[in-house]
């Protein structure tokens, strides 16, 4: 096998163009082609191999072309991939020298560096890709338009630098991401707070904004809608359940105001306060204190206005009771303060409102406390006048019973009481001589209250100057008849003084002896002097009153 192997390569080897063309002659000999032919046909082979020369040339040529292209795409690719990936992320990296090696050698050494290249390219693709991917995840998250498709990444531009921006904006948009989850979650939370206040369905409520706020899980928690849609409609959900908040608040309260109004005026035991107190706490609550399931549920006004309704019914009755009563204590006021004062009026006025139903029974109590504290103000105007009056008729009664008490021939007797009458009689006497003083100072006091107020000061209908007046010219007059008395009393007893000693002792035991006749003369005497009225006031006033009424017949009800 070795020898057949190399006489073949032997063969192989002798057979050149010579050979061939020894051959070729030999043939032609043989044949006997002329020289012409010869020429011809050696001057075709001669272009036939020009032309496979050129062939082979022109292959070459064109192989050479291609690896020069080839180097020059390599050379360009690997200058585009160290521009776009940047130098930051090439370091040691260089391109080939063109005067280094042969076509085949340089574009050798530039294949590894530009396969490394690519390949941290498709790297970088990947990387830029997931950034924008997450970017742009996010920014549909927050504008609420779900971007589809997968972004376009700038191949002209993959540097670490722009790399790092777009980290840096996914940075941020991560953080907003979070901040707007935090203001979902605190919005979310207090609709759930305002809902439960309410009595309203959370669940339902939070699902009409986006189906994903309904759902409190961990792992739905980054799932929730972040959105400028979900965020206004959750702010402006907010606004308005606070608002409904603050009127349903409102509301309760003037219903609860009422219904403690009601209880008050209808004298409402605690027992039955107590199953409302739950609302009645709330009266002076601020809107942000009010907490608890459903404190502010439609039918916990319902059940308040209900109750409210209901007692307003039984109200119109109780209002008549109120009315009598405060008419009655109207007039303890006026009695009290000596006032005639018609309230029948007012009070009838008053209950002609609670038949026709339309009154609020606040309003109606305040109306009715307004007459009440009016008398009173009154009432308190008169109080120093009035106590100066009663002392005055204290004074006068006490006149009149000295008066009495000294008519009385018995009264130095040593009976029982004797002594008590004795002490009264001395306080009497300075109480009476206080009287003058006393109304003159009346008289000035109530002189200067009529001026304040520009109308006459009435004691039970009767002018309280009149009556100071009439008292005190009956007073004169029975002074002077005191002492008209005493001036005849003395006149009758003067021709007696002219007796002698033994006659006067004589006539007295005549007259202790003649009971007759000394109860005649003391009949005398007594009947010689008028007896004093129970009570000088009153006859003034009565007095005062007739002359007043004759003047005036339709009489006079101001104080």
């Amino acid at each position: 096998m070795v020898a057949q192997g190399e006489s073949n390569d032997a063969l192989l080897g002798e057979t050149t163009c010579g050979t061939l063309l020894h051959e070729l002659q030999i043939i032609w000999d043989e044949v006997g082609e002329s020289d012409e032919d010869r020429d011809r046909m050696l001057l075709q082979l001669e272009q036939e191999c020009l032309d496979v020369y050129k062939r082979k040339v022109d292959q070459a040529a064109k192989s050479r072309a291609v690896l020069l292209q080839s180097l020059a795409d390599a050379r360009a690719q690997l200058v585009r991939l160290i521009s776009a990936l940047g130098d930051k992320s090439l370091p040691g990296i260089r391109i080939p020298d063109k005067s280094t090696g042969t076509i085949k050698e340089q574009l050798a050494a530039v294949t590894p560096t530009l396969d490394h290249l690519c390949k941290q390219k498709e790297e970088r693709m990947k990387e830029f890709t997931q950034v924008q991917l997450q970017i742009q995840k996010i920014r549909g998250e927050i504008t609420g338009e779900r971007a589809t498709g997968v972004p376009q990444v700038d191949e002209q531009d993959l540097s670490l630098e722009k790399l790092d921006k777009y980290q840096s904006q996914l940075k941020e948009l991560q953080k907003e991401k979070s901040d707007r989850l935090r203001k979902v979650h605190n919005l979310v939370s207090m609709v759930h707070d305002l809902c439960t206040v309410l009595g309203m369905d959370f669940f339902g409520t939070v699902s009409e904004v986006d189906p994903s706020l309904n759902d409190s899980s961990s792992a739905s928690i980054q799932s929730k809608s972040i959105s400028n849609e979900t965020l206004a409609k959750l702010s402006n959900i907010l606004s308005t359940m606070k608002e409904d908040k603050l009127k349903r608040l409102q509301k309760l309260q003037e219903l609860a105001t009422q219904l403690m109004n009601l209880w008050n005026l209808m004298d409402t035991p605690n027992e039955e306060r107590n199953s409302f107190s739950h609302v009645t706490c709330l009266i002076s609550t601020g809107v942000d204190e009010v907490a608890g399931p459903g404190v502010l549920a439609l039918d916990v006004l319902e059940q308040v206005e209900v109750e409210v309704q209901k007692l307003d019914q039984l109200m119109a009755t109780k209002m008549k009771e109120i009315a009598l009563k405060k008419q009655l204590l109207l007039e303890d006021i006026y009695a009290r303060a000596h006032l005639k004062v018609d309230t029948s009026a007012a009070f009838e006025s008053i209950l002609v409102v609670i038949e026709e139903g339309s009154f609020d029974p606040s309003e109606m109590l305040q109306e009715m406390e307004k007459l009440v504290k009016k008398a009173r103000e009154e009432s308190m105007s008169r109080k120093e006048i009035l106590d100066k009056v009663d002392r005055w008729m204290l004074s006068c009664e006490e006149e009149s019973w000295l008066e009495d008490y000294s008519q009385d021939q018995n009264r130095y007797n040593a009976s029982r009481g004797a002594h008590k009458n004795l002490k009264r009689a001395e306080k009497a006497r300075i109480l009476v001589n206080k009287i003058p003083a006393l109304v003159d100072t009346l008289a000035t006091k109530t002189r200067m209250w009529e001026a304040e107020r520009g109308m006459p000061f009435n004691y039970d209908g009767v002018p309280l100057l009149a009556m100071l007046e009439e008292y005190m010219l009956l007073r004169n007059n029975r002074e002077e008849e005191r002492r008209r008395l005493k001036d005849q009393k003395k006149f009758q007893e003067r021709p007696n003084s002219s007796t002698t000693n033994g006659g006067t002792g004589s006539k007295r035991h005549s007259m202790n002896q003649n009971g007759s006749h000394s109860a005649s003369r003391n009949g005398q005497r007594n009947a010689a002097r008028p007896s004093a009225p129970v009570n000088y006031v009153a006859i003034a006033k009565d007095d005062v009153a007739s002359h007043v009424s004759s003047n005036n017949p339709a009489g006079s009800g101001s104080p």
